[in-house]
C-alpha cells in the first residue's frame, strides 16, 4: 500500500470533515434530507477509490470513538453499530470505493459515465444498508418486520432524492475534473 502524501492526508481530512457537516445538517420532515450521500459520491468521484473510501472510514471512526458526528441519537460511540441505519454508513465506505474504482483512469469520460458510477454507488449503500436495518430490527430489537416494511421505511422515501444527489454529484465531479485539467493541474488521485 503506497504511503499517503501530505496532499492525500489533507484532502482525506477535508472530505471527512465535509461528511461530518453533511451528516449533522439534516433537514427534518416526512423524509429527512441529508447531504451525506452527496458528499460520499463526491469523495469517490474526486478522490478516487482509496482516498474516497478512506475519508468515509475516518468519518466513521470519529463517530465510533464517541464524537457526535452521526445524524441521529446517540450521534456517536461504539454502541452506534446497533443503530438500524449504521449499515448505510458501512455502505457509504463501499460506495465511495466503488465510485472511485469505476472512474479510475476514465475521468475524461462524459457526465453520463459519472452518473452511472454514482448510481452504482447508490445501489451499493442500499444493498448494504437495507439488510442491516432488517437484521437489527428483527434480531436485535425483536420487532419482526417484513422486507416490504424495510423497503417502505428505508428505500422508497429516499431513492428519488438520492438519484437527484447522484446526478448533481456526477455533474459537479465532472466539472471539477474538467476545470482542473484545463489549468493543467493533475487531479489524478495518488491513492486510487
Amino acid at each position: 500500500m503506497p504511503k499517503l502524501s501530505a496532499r492525500d492526508i489533507t484532502i482525506t481530512a477535508v472530505f471527512a470533515a465535509l461528511a461530518v457537516v453533511a451528516a449533522r445538517l439534516v433537514i427534518p420532515g416526512p423524509v429527512p434530507f441529508s447531504l451525506l450521500p452527496f458528499v460520499v459520491m463526491l469523495a469517490g468521484g474526486l478522490l478516487g477509490a482509496r482516498l474516497g473510501a478512506l475519508s468515509i472510514i475516518v468519518y466513521t471512526l470519529l463517530g465510533l470513538i464517541g464524537l457526535p458526528v452521526f445524524a441521529s441519537p446517540p450521534f456517536g460511540g461504539p454502541a452506534y453499530v446497533l443503530q438500524p441505519t449504521f449499515g448505510f454508513i458501512l455502505g457509504f465506505v463501499a460506495s465511495a470505493y466503488l465510485i472511485g474504482t469505476l472512474l479510475n483512469n476514465n475521468k475524461q469520460s462524459g457526465v453520463v459515465r459519472y452518473f452511472f458510477s454514482m448510481l452504482a454507488g447508490v445501489v451499493v449503500y442500499y444493498v448494504i444498508g437495507l439488510p442491516y436495518i432488517y437484521i437489527i430490527l428483527n434480531y436485535y430489537l425483536n420487532q419482526n418486520v417484513s422486507i416490504a416494511y424495510i423497503a417502505a421505511i428505508g428505500f422508497t422515501p429516499f431513492i428519488l432524492l438520492d438519484l437527484v444527489k447522484a446526478a448533481a454529484a456526477a455533474a459537479l465531479a465532472r466539472a471539477v475534473y474538467r476545470r482542473l485539467s484545463a489549468y493543467g493541474i493533475d487531479n489524478s488521485p495518488a491513492g486510487s
